[in-house]
């Protein structure tokens, strides 16, 4: 696998670099893509992993000049987990094969990943083209890049890109979970938890050729993304995220008693048991969250502590 990732001459040389197309029905876009890419990087290897493609993505990247291989389950996810563990280099760039990213930019993305000794560079989309967006898509960007930067302290203006550069040592220390689109947003909070060095260039973004369609569903997506953002946050800010539920349900409980104990400090009896055993179960339940949140953050400072070492043993990109 190695041995077919050329080392760039000049500016990247002794670096070997991979671009990394994932790929479903882009016949129409994919042998332009590969050859856009192979202009920009003369010498690097474009790899595009089809997943399961019924048209002729396969032939026509071939014919561009790609090296060519297959992941058959399902989801963009599930094709980036296969192409970080499979594709050995020092750079990666990865994008779509839809020809909506700008291949142009490339070199430059590179060399600042280099230079500065950077983990990863995200291509944020600026485009004059409104086709070039779903309709919604700018909305929910937005919306989901306002809530990871309230929950993780940080973000970038565009974390739904797709066209990105990474170090060796962040592809080979990110434990790809995600199955579909949302792994965008898997990488972008990886690289937000371990505090890596990252920069964001703004890159041009085209609409698709004529015939190309959009796999994208701006709601099932939208949601699943969503989903992915809480979880993370469940996983990562454990503290945070148990600990409010427990103040609510303690706040809650509390409300509840006020009245029991005026009418205890009244009158010496507590004529309504449900809502005093309700108060009692509430306060269980507000504690048990609390406590919960205590061990689970010591577990994830642990597993936090073992990611950033597996991703410390990995050299950083030198020219």
């Amino acid at each position: 696998m190695s041995s077919q990732v050329h080392r760039e001459p000049g500016r990247f040389a002794g670096l070997k670099i991979a671009v990394l197309l994932p790929c479903y029905n882009e016949e129409v876009a994919i042998g332009r893509t590969v050859a856009a890419f192979r202009d920009a990087l003369p010498t690097a290897t474009v790899y595009v992993y089809d997943n399961n493609s019924r048209d002729g993505t396969i032939a026509a990247a071939e014919a561009a000049g790609a090296v060519v291989r297959t992941e058959r389950m399902q989801g963009k996810g599930n094709v980036v987990r296969r192409m970080f563990a499979d594709v050995d280099a020092d750079i990666y760039v990865l994008s779509d094969g839809d020809l909506t990213y700008d291949a142009g930019a490339a070199p430059e993305l590179v060399e600042k990943l280099v230079a500065e000794q950077l983990d990863m560079i995200v291509g944020a989309r600026r485009s004059e083209v409104e086709l070039a967006y779903r309709r919604g898509h700018r909305l929910g960007n937005r919306m989901l890049t306002g809530m990871l930067a309230r929950l993780f302290g940080r973000s970038f203006t565009d974390i739904l890109s797709g066209y990105r550069v990474f170090s060796r040592r962040f592809v080979k220390s990110f434990p790809v979970l995600s199955a579909g689109f949302e792994i965008e947003t898997e990488i972008s909070i990886h690289a937000l938890e371990l505090r890596m060095p990252v920069a964001e260039v703004m890159t041009n973004y085209l609409a698709r050729p004529e015939g190309s369609t959009s796999k994208l569903s701006t709601y099932r997506d939208g949601w699943r993304i969503l989903r992915t953002i809480v979880t993370l946050y469940r996983i990562e800010r454990p503290v945070l995220f148990f600990g409010a539920i427990g103040a609510a349900t303690i706040v809650l409980a509390v409300l509840l008693a006020i009245p029991l104990a005026i009418t205890y400090a009244q009158t010496g009896l507590v004529p309504r048991l449900p809502t005093a055993v309700l108060v009692t179960g509430l306060s269980i339940v507000g504690l048990l969250n609390l406590f919960t949140g205590l061990i689970l953050d010591t577990v994830v400072r642990g597993r936090r502590e073992i990611r950033r070492l597996a991703y410390l043993a990995v050299p950083a990109p030198r020219a």
